[in-house]
């Protein structure tokens, strides 16, 4: 039994054009011809047509098809490998999108209803920082950022007023804001350098950025760069970038509270052998031990650090007295640095 084209086409549910294209490029050939030139399909064309289709539902382009089922082409399983492959693809970039989409939909649900400039901006920016990161950090990001908020907003005010005053990035002042700066970043980003360093490098090159989502105006995050590096250049010559980059980060909160209780303490007259004395060593000793994961030598380097360096002791979180106070009767660090 031979069927015709239009027969097969609607049993097949494809139509004429298509088993005509199939026919012309080689992928289903009919094996006759009725006298007046009309194809003709045999039951072995129709299993092919079944095969082809099979393979058509999979996702397999038509080259591949046709090498398949002549057997002129690679392995069966290495072309379905090469399929799926590329559905990996597919599935990764259709995730990828979902995502930067849903931060989107997440900043506008946050907000009032945007204003088509507003949404054009928010595209522009997912669109800058997708250069950098992919969905999944940006989430990580956008979210860590609002455990510090409150505190950076108040930050930024604080930096405003020292560039007002037309302080310098070297004096005491901006050091104490630069190293409150990167303590806060480094809370924000959980510690992680390299997410750190990918996010200052999309900053500096893509000023459309700046600004916006808490992020600092251009002349600012300039003004604090350059007080940035001069604090990195002075705890480099202690310690190395690998080094650095174990610190872990903790809440700024928490050194705040440590000073204002040292401060506290300190106008009762207490002495540093006292059992209150000793007790805020200990808060101390463990807010560095944390800092340090737990490294005494890391301890030492950073303590020395701040005893060699007066602008990193300026940054300190301890008001000087406060930190004297606990050092004289600290016993773990080499008398050098006491």
């Amino acid at each position: 039994m031979q069927l015709k084209v239009g027969e097969l086409a609607r049993s097949s549910g494809l139509t004429v054009r298509t088993l005509h294209h199939y026919d012309e490029i080689g992928l289903l050939k009919p094996s006759g011809r009725s006298d007046a030139g009309y194809r003709l399909y045999s039951q072995e064309d129709v299993a092919r047509l079944h095969g082809i289709q099979a393979l058509r539902h999979l996702g397999l382009a038509l080259n591949d098809i046709a090498g398949l089922l002549d057997g002129q082409q690679a392995a069966p399983d290495l072309i379905l490998e090469q399929q799926m492959r590329a559905l990996d693809r597919e599935i990764a970039q259709a995730t990828e999108l979902r995502g930067r989409l849903a931060l989107i939909r997440d900043g506008i649900r946050e907000g009032t209803e945007p204003a088509m400039q507003d949404w054009l901006k928010a595209l522009s920016l997912m669109a800058t920082y997708g250069k950098y990161f992919s969905s999944a950090e940006l989430k990580a990001i956008f979210s860590g950022f609002k455990k510090i908020e409150r505190e950076w907003h108040a930050l930024l005010d604080e930096v405003r007023v020292v560039m007002d005053r037309g302080a310098e990035p070297a004096s005491a002042d901006v050091q104490v804001l630069a190293r409150r700066w990167m303590g806060l970043v480094h809370y924000w980003m959980e510690g992680d350098f390299v997410l750190m360093e990918r996010w200052g490098d999309m900053y500096r090159r893509e000023p459309s950025a700046h600004g916006h989502k808490g992020g600092p105006p251009t002349d600012m995050f300039a003004f604090m760069q350059a007080a940035i590096e001069l604090r990195m250049g002075l705890m480099l010559r202690h310690l190395t970038k690998e080094e650095l980059g174990r610190i872990r980060p903790l809440p700024e909160a928490e050194w705040a509270a440590l000073n204002a209780d040292g401060l506290a303490l300190l106008a009762t007259g207490a002495l540093t052998d006292s059992p209150q004395a000793q007790a805020l060593r200990d808060r101390w000793l463990d807010l560095q031990n944390r800092l340090v994961g737990g490294d005494q030598d890391m301890r030492r380097k950073l303590l020395l650090a701040q005893r060699s360096e007066p602008l990193l002791l300026a940054g300190s979180p301890l008001a000087a007295k406060v930190r004297d106070f606990l050092l004289q009767g600290e016993k773990t660090l080499d008398p050098h640095v006491t």
